[in-house]
């Protein structure tokens, strides 16, 4: 058996900074050391012990079909037995292109990077090459990835280290960065009336996922689509989380609305790295070699990942959905009555197959109702539930995945767990 998480985090600490390739694996808001995993399968993710955990992370979205789907291992090895990086077209990216573009309603091209972050970073400088503006508007809360213009009051794994600013990044960098509250069009429209002809473009998550689950008010996304319009910027969906996963269509297509600029990630590579932007040929030909904004990428298209999301997307176009939000909901909501029957503070928010649970008795619409929810009612949910096989986001600001791979007895286990945690 190979050494406990314990010891492997020990050694990490020594060679990579914090012990971990990303900062929300750490576990420091819940008061834990991370589990170092050996293996995942389906609904569960085994650890390097040897214990096996019902899985509502999913790697933190993408695994919408559990882990290790036999087709998507399949295609997976035999790419890899093809050759893993070319650096050179393959018929792979045009297939996996041409199924993004029929899938998502708003995409006449998509160009294949190797990250969500890469593709919201390329975004916004293709909304600014377009509209030869340098503004951008993004919601507190929302978390775009790591590029320097989103790390100004960003959600996840940001908000848990709770970092003063942001460090490393010039002033100049972030001073063209607006903030508005999550939900809050009237915010947008006064941005919008202090900078009618500086806006590039407004980036927003249309179901937020990075500081819990938070759906969009009623016309909210509506009245975002009608100022861009107004004012002539661009409107860009990130869809890293939502896209695949709130419909096969994504968010856009739930929701009825058509943002000029799509953000997606690992879920188009059935986990493997990856992420695309997308949008109408008016915009995306303004990409070189087209258009003079630039952006390459020596792996993107790499023909391992874009396999993989062929397999995951051929499969999730004729998945049933519907009954996995309703199966969702059903278990969210139980979870919620019984962790109110504690007499802890408690609200659910769910959308298709995410939910959070906040542990505050005021509806969470916004990044400031997300912060009244209590990290010590979380941090004792989070240990005890680990404790009995049951793996939660390592930050309350997280939403929690199912996949269609998770079975009425991952349930019905998970829910006996709940009924066992003591406040």
């Amino acid at each position: 058996m190979a050494a406990d998480s314990s010891t492997l985090y020990a050694r990490a600490k020594e060679v990579i900074p914090g012990g971990v390739n990303s900062p929300i694996r750490a576990c420091l808001s819940v008061e834990s050391e991370p589990l170092f995993m050996a293996s995942a399968k389906g609904s569960t993710i085994t650890s390097v012990e040897g214990d096996t955990y019902i899985d509502f992370v999913q790697s933190w979205g993408p695994m919408l079909l559990g882990h290790a789907h036999p087709a998507v291992t399949e295609a997976a090895q035999k790419a890899c037995a093809a050759g893993a990086s070319f650096g050179a077209p393959c018929p792979a990216e045009l297939e996996l292109a041409e199924l993004v573009i029929d899938a998502l309603p708003s995409m006449d091209m998509v160009r294949m990077v190797n990250s969500g972050t890469e593709a919201t970073m390329t975004a916004l400088r293709l909304a600014r090459g377009y509209t030869k503006r340098d503004k951008v508007i993004k919601f507190e809360g929302c978390y775009h990835g790591h590029a320097d213009a989103f790390l100004a009051a960003a959600g996840s794994g940001y908000a848990d280290l709770c970092i003063p600013g942001t460090p490393g990044v010039p002033a100049d960098t972030v001073k063209d960065t607006l903030l508005a509250p999550y939900n809050n069009l009237d915010r947008v429209k006064a941005l919008f009336e202090l900078h009618p002809e500086d806006i590039a473009a407004i980036i927003v998550e249309p179901t937020a996922g990075n500081m819990g689950l938070v759906p969009p008010a009623e016309g909210f996304l509506e009245g975002l689509r009608t100022l861009c319009d107004q004012y002539g910027a661009l409107l860009i969906f990130d869809e890293v989380i939502t896209g695949f996963r709130l419909s096969y269509g994504g968010a856009q297509s739930r929701f009825n609305i058509t943002p000029d600029l799509t953000t997606l990630g690992k879920i188009i590579g059935g986990g493997f790295p990856v992420g695309a932007y997308a949008g109408k040929r008016e915009y995306m030909q303004h990409i070189a070699p087209c258009g003079t904004v630039f952006q390459a990428g020596t792996l993107s298209g790499n023909p391992v990942a874009m396999a993989t999301g062929i397999a995951t997307l051929n499969i999730l176009k004729n998945a049933d959905y519907a009954a996995l939000e309703q199966r969702t909901a059903a278990f969210a909501t139980e979870l919620l009555g019984i962790l109110k029957g504690k007499g802890v503070p408690v609200t659910l928010n769910t959308m298709a197959s995410m939910f959070t649970i906040f542990f505050t008795e005021t509806p969470v619409t916004d990044f400031a109702t997300a912060k009244t929810a209590n990290p010590k009612l979380y941090t004792a949910f989070y240990k005890q539930m680990r404790a009995q096989g049951i793996y939660l986001a390592s930050l309350g600001f997280e939403a929690a995945m199912v996949s269609f791979a998770h079975t009425d007895e991952d349930f019905a286990r998970a829910l006996d767990a709940a009924r066992k945690v003591q406040f």
